[in-house]
């Protein structure tokens, strides 16, 4: 009897990970604030922000968070007069779950179909956050004759502190992707619950946060892309732009525990015409901890067009 307690133990180990992400659920559509472009890869939710006339911004979030992340920064960047695009990466916020590995290639079709879908063809202005900023980089430097310029906030694809678990989950599949559904959804809320009070300073950042916890398709997402698109330095698309002549802001905060302050000497050495700046004091979340701080470093940059 005690050998089939120990096969019934280890079968639900082995099917809790299945178990618990079949209990989530698909995005309640009805809570959708902006607009759902039907792409050929899948439904992508988009908001726009600002006047009608304005010079156009497209925001790319990042791995973990969705597109209200934004919400606090686009205050600031309509206020200069720009007209802001944000919208939900795949697996995130409200847009759809799509099967395949999240590398580049991924990511920056979901990015161009979109772009088509909205008509924005040329002088494009990408600002990319974290996993977005190696978003915004992948594509400028496939699409340089659109672009008018590209804006980097503590941006993935350069130098990372990954820890040790989630480096051992992203390079061994099978245990890993075990380990990291039973690990990442606690060690998230945990994250969650430690910043909740900077989080709720910023509409719907935290009840946006929350509802991607539960959503079915969020933990895989974020374990695809950890073995994609993060999982590649890229440099060569850096020293790309740098020839092409595309301006290049990278911003960095100071006490950042994700993207490494090395970061900038990093970029220098790839791109020598990049201009960068350190937001003093603050740490990975600065979008939404400081986000008058980083608007004010993209006055100069962002001019009224």
């Amino acid at each position: 009897m005690s050998f089939v307690w120990v096969i019934l133990v280890a079968l639900i180990v082995l099917i809790l990970p299945n178990w618990l992400e079949s209990r989530r659920q698909t995005p309640d559509l009805s809570k959708v604030t902006g607009q759902m472009a039907e792409l050929e890869m899948g439904r992508t939710h988009y908001r726009w922000m600002g006047p009608v006339r304005g010079p156009v911004i497209v925001a790319i979030h990042g791995l973990s968070t969705n597109s209200v992340v934004w919400n606090a920064m686009s205050k600031g960047l309509v206020g200069l007069g720009y007209r802001v695009l944000v919208y939900d990466l795949y697996g995130r916020g409200f847009s759809d779950a799509v099967k395949g590995r999240q590398n580049a290639d991924f990511f920056v079709m979901q990015l161009e179909e979109l772009l088509e879908d909205q008509g924005l063809h040329q002088d494009l202005t990408l600002l990319g956050y974290s996993m977005g900023g190696a978003i915004a980089t992948a594509f400028a430097a496939r699409n340089p004759d659109r672009m008018k310029r590209l804006v980097l906030l503590a941006a993935s694809g350069i130098d990372v502190n990954e820890d040790p678990q989630h480096r051992f989950m992203r390079r061994w599949p099978v245990l890993g992707d075990w380990l990291h559904a039973l690990r990442e959804p606690l060690q998230m809320r945990r994250r969650l619950s430690a910043h909740e009070d900077e989080m709720r300073s910023v509409p719907d950042l935290f009840e946006g946060q929350e509802r991607d916890l539960a959503r079915k398709g969020y933990f895989p997402s974020l374990l695809s892309s950890r073995r994609g698109i993060l999982a590649d330095r890229q440099m060569v698309a850096h020293r790309g732009l740098g020839v092409d002549g595309i301006p290049v802001l990278a911003i960095w905060a100071e006490k950042d525990e994700v993207i490494p302050i090395s970061s900038v000497g990093t970029l220098a050495q790839w791109n020598r015409t990049a201009r960068q700046e350190v937001i003093e004091g603050a740490g990975h979340g600065m979008p939404y901890t400081h986000p008058d701080e980083v608007v004010e470093s993209l006055r100069e940059l962002l001019p009224r067009d």
